[in-house]
């Protein structure tokens, strides 16, 4: 590894040291199967450097640290091959006490497996990340490099969203011969293809199959074919089918599951890989300029005089609609933002709601929830409009902070999303359109029992109509954590700012 967590330096035996005559050891980053990783300090271009010490233990027979030191000379070499800005940059080979080290550039960032602590992926950026592993795998396969351990580990996150494969130790290149494994399989068995397991000729199907279980992990939250032991794990990668996954859009989910196939033919190619994730994560196109002539009249009609006459009594109607909407009480106010889109619910939640227009409408007409899902399975934005009945005292709605109160311990109770272990937190919000409203925000610590949307945060504004005695909870869910948290907050506030109440 190469990610740059910085020790306490001088405080490590081998601190100081240096190495090759130009290379002083700084502290310890982490440290391998074969070798621990240092920040160090090339004295002689003046940067920082990432340095990995091969290490042996010494009870091992020299046959073994012969192959390691072997190994890792055929690391370099294949990192060195690869040139791509999604691969690590090796800088040298230095020779010490018979042993090669191999200096790096220093990815300031941590690993891919540090992030999934933290929780999962929004499919828009595990479809990110996945691109730039896959440039990287697809510039490896062109120089008859096979990487062969593509797994959250070896991913590095670094500065300025750059992406990076990390860790060539069990590569293989085309043409070179093969080091012995002494003590059986190498590699990471849950990230390891079928093929592999059996024992056959891998290729760079291989790779892409490893990619694949990156990108459902990352994104579902486990690893499809871990078991409780090494044997049980190469077993199900044999023969179980992973559960289909349920995060984001048809074609990303399909995606996986074809990569996840038994067969290395089956497996789609680079391309059409490339050509999914690079959909997911495009950003809407930008709106067409008009081409150069009377703005007013589209070119098509420029020479056309009837069709200008047509458009412009087709102008005054419209006209006359803009000023009916100013008495409408569904008036929409600020210009409604682009590729979004106004939706009228009278009938459900007596409101409307503004969402992005690529987003999938759903109605709950019994419990009066509107709903509008993201393509890509990150946030879900609903509307829900609650009457209670003015003759039942017990259900007469007082105000904001009580009904939020009253929602709180419906979260908690698991009443209102079968979710256990819901922990929420009430606060005051300004008026909505005159109405008394109140903030929920929501952390979901398991998944859903039941919902067919899982997220792990939610955002909930509760609108009191006190003339009514009745609520409307505008809600967005969405992740718990990241650049999708914050996103989903801007995508809070914009709904906020253009949903129109009735009554």
């Amino acid at each position: 590894m190469t990610s740059a967590g910085d020790g306490a330096a001088g405080a490590e035996p081998g601190a100081g040291r240096r190495v090759g005559g130009r290379y002083r050891l700084v502290s310890r980053l982490g440290h391998g199967g074969m070798g621990t990783v240092w920040k160090a300090h090339d004295e002689v271009v003046d940067r920082e450097v990432a340095v990995k010490e091969p290490r042996v233990p010494d009870h091992l027979p020299e046959s073994v640290r012969h192959n390691v030191h072997q190994r890792m000379r055929q690391e370099a070499r294949a990192a060195a091959r690869v040139a791509h800005p999604s691969v690590v940059a090796v800088h040298d080979v230095v020779i010490e006490d018979g042993r090669p080290w191999i200096v790096m550039e220093l990815v300031r960032g941590r690993s891919l497996a540090d992030r999934l602590d933290g929780g999962t992926l929004d499919p828009r950026e595990a479809a990110r990340i996945g691109l730039a592993v896959l440039g990287a795998l697809t510039a490896a396969h062109a120089a008859g490099v096979l990487h062969r351990d593509v797994k959250p580990d070896n991913i590095l996150l670094g500065a300025e969203d750059r992406v990076v494969l990390t860790d060539f130790g069990i590569a293989r290149i085309e043409g070179e011969q093969g080091l012995t494994e002494t003590g059986g399989f190498v590699g990471s068995p849950e990230y390891v293809a079928p093929e592999r397991a059996l024992g056959q000729h891998p290729g760079p199907a291989s790779d892409l199959w490893s990619l694949g279980v990156v990108l459902y992990a990352a994104v579902e939250g486990m690893s499809p074919f871990r078991r409780t032991n090494a044997q049980a794990t190469m077993q199900a990668i044999l023969s179980a089918e992973p559960p289909r996954p349920t995060r984001g859009p048809e074609a990303f989910t399909g995606l996986l599951t074809r990569l996840l196939s038994k067969d290395p033919a089956a497996r789609p190619a680079a391309a059409g890989i490339r050509e999914v994730l690079d959909s997911l994560t495009r950003p809407a196109p930008l709106p067409v300029p008009p081409a150069p002539g009377n703005r007013w009249v589209p070119p098509v009609l420029h020479r056309n005089r009837k069709a200008q006459w047509s458009l412009g009594v087709g102008l005054v109607v419209v006209g006359a609609a803009v000023a009916l909407v100013a008495i409408n009480p569904f008036g929409y106010g600020p210009a409604t933002p682009l590729h979004w889109k106004v939706r009228d619910e009278p009938e459900i939640v007596r409101a409307s709601i503004t969402v992005p227009e690529d987003y999938v409408k759903s109605i709950d007409t019994d419990k009066r929830i509107v709903s509008f899902k993201d393509p890509g399975g990150v946030y879900t934005i609903s509307l829900t409009r609650r009457e209670e009945d003015p003759k039942d005292k017990e259900k007469q709605v007082g105000s904001a902070r009580e009904e939020a109160s009253k929602l709180k311990a419906r979260f908690e109770k698991g009443e209102e999303s079968s979710v256990n272990d819901a922990r929420s937190a009430v606060s005051s919000a300004k008026p909505v359109q005159g109405h008394e409203a109140a903030d929920v925000t929501t952390v979901y610590r398991k998944s859903f029992a039941d919902a067919e949307d899982p997220k792990g945060f939610r955002h909930t504004r509760v609108i009191v109509n006190k003339a009514r005695n009745g609520a409307w909870l505008v809600e967005v869910a969405m992740p718990e954590k990241g650049k999708a948290r914050a996103q989903g907050e801007k995508l809070f506030d914009e709904v906020l700012r253009y949903v129109k109440l009735q009554g």
